[in-house]
């Protein structure tokens, strides 16, 4: 999946000349927690977030006494060391970019205009849907040996139960010989392929079910 298939395209931008309380306001009407900053010929300027809005405004308690700070322009405050992705980038590869560098929005731009923004919550929801858990079905996962062509077979014990997978997920077991297959299926009850993995061998680490699992 590609990242353009879920970033916001409608996006709210405000420029460097815009105020502090001008972005509190946007925020607030919006229920947004960044703001892009275009500069006039509509190229990414700098990002301004919840937060650095908080760290510059003053406090609620002496807010009459300093108004004029909100008056500030966002040029005064944005970050303009923006990490910034491609609406053709993989939702993998953003996801990889937040954690690289702790951030939690994303800007895409296409030949250098913003096309779009991504945020956690996005990728959250992503993810949820590519490996089914917002549908019914079960999880199970099985310990492999780390060699080709064993999802294959693994699938092959579903198929024969006319057990729909609706997705897979493959990571290393901690002693790198072994792989762990986590596969999300479409019924209530795997017991009875459950079962048939055991009889073939493999080892079910989830669902541990007496008798069936070792």
């Amino acid at each position: 999946m590609i990242i353009e298939q879920i970033m916001a395209k409608d996006v709210a931008t405000l420029s460097p000349e815009h105020t502090l309380l001008d972005a509190i306001d946007l925020c607030k009407k919006q229920r947004i927690r960044h703001i892009p900053i275009l500069s006039e010929d509509g190229l990414l300027a700098g990002i301004v977030s919840d937060r650095d809005l908080k760290d510059a405004s003053p406090s609620i308690f002496h807010l009459q006494d300093h108004m004029d700070e909100l008056k500030k322009p966002l040029k005064s405050i944005m970050k303009t060391d923006v990490v910034t992705a491609h609406p053709l980038n993989f939702v993998e590869e953003v996801s990889a970019i937040f954690s690289e560098h702790r951030i939690s929005c994303l800007p895409i731009l296409k030949y250098g205009k913003l096309v779009g923004m991504v945020t956690e919550s996005d990728l959250l929801h992503t993810f949820v849907q590519l490996t089914g858990a917002d549908q019914p079905g079960s999880q199970i996962e099985i310990k492999v040996p780390n060699v080709s062509g064993k999802l294959s077979e693994v699938s092959g014990v579903f198929q024969k139960r006319n057990v729909n997978i609706s997705s897979v997920l493959v990571y290393p077991d901690q002693d790198q010989k072994s792989k762990i297959l986590v596969f999300r299926v479409q019924t209530m009850n795997p017991s009875l392929v459950i079962s048939d993995l055991v009889k073939e061998g493999y080892t079910v680490l989830w669902p541990n079910v007496p008798g069936l699992s070792t």
